[in-house]
């Protein structure tokens, strides 16, 4: 019991199995305590077994399927846009002074940008359907990417440009050899994270014409029908997505870019 309380302690695999499963059950009893004491009304905190059954309902009445493909499929749009866009323009800044100086500040500020007050933007600029939101949700990745891409190139260690520049090699060698493989190894990581955040804007994206469809306006319209099960219901699909998006990101990452684990265990 005492490595549970150690600073910073390590529990082996099956201790840490064995709490993640309690910490389930501890949480759902807690759900289930407050639900029974009356202390919040079903229709602002509903039982679990309510909304176990509200994926049914879901189902039948909302097209639950075909909505979370939907939403999916604008999520993997805007991955794909975001970092087809990050990675070029991130390198060009990060490595050319020129481009730097002129864009760095810029860039710098897009961070503090509003994304849901610049939706009227993106629908003056590209309309109400599939390709407005997917701009959206790009750009809702890039203003975090794009400084990522930068930074990494800043931390790219001397001992490697100094050893090809010793070799004899040339900007265009450096880049590949040195900038490349180092800059994507670590932004893959920065990549699976960043791209969590177009879910935190679905919602935003697919309230503009709503008969669309995706699982961002089904938990809009439940929530105007006062189905607040149906809500968390929508709410849990997404967490589940999240979940295996990660873990397919973690082994997109470990296939493409093995030796990152090798340098962790020296």
């Amino acid at each position: 019991m005492k490595r549970f309380f150690e600073l910073r302690g390590r529990l082996s695999r099956r201790e840490k199995l064995l709490t993640e499963i309690a910490g389930i059950f501890l949480f759902l009893l807690i759900w289930y305590v407050i639900v029974a004491s009356g202390f919040f009304q079903e229709t602002i905190l509903p039982s679990p077994e309510k909304i176990l059954f509200s994926f049914m309902d879901l189902y039948i009445e909302d097209a639950l399927l075909q909505n979370t493909l939907h939403s999916i499929k604008l999520n993997l749009l805007g991955y794909i846009e975001s970092v087809a866009v990050s990675l070029p323009l991130g390198f060009l800044i990060g490595l050319i002074p020129l481009f730097r100086g002129l864009s760095e500040r810029l860039i710098s500020s897009l961070r503090y940008l509003p994304l849901t007050a610049a939706m009227g933007l993106f629908i003056a600029w590209f309309g109400i359907g599939t390709n407005m939101k997917v701009q959206f949700l790009s750009f809702g990745i890039i203003v975090y990417l794009l400084p990522v891409v930068i930074q990494r190139i800043d931390e790219v260690d001397d001992v490697y440009l100094h050893t090809i520049k010793t070799l004899g090699a040339t900007k265009w060698q450096t880049i590949k050899c040195v900038y490349m493989p180092s800059v994507i190894s670590r932004v893959s990581d920065d990549i699976r994270v960043l791209v969590a955040i177009s879910w935190t804007y679905i919602i935003i994206a697919e309230l503009v014409n709503k008969t669309e469809g995706g699982i961002g306006a089904l938990a809009y319209t439940a929530a105007r029908q006062s189905r607040v099960d149906k809500v968390f219901a929508v709410l849990i699909i997404i967490v589940l997505i999240g979940f295996v998006q990660d873990k397919l990101f973690a082994t997109i990452d470990r296939v493409l870019f093995p030796y990152k684990r090798y340098a962790n265990r020296v």
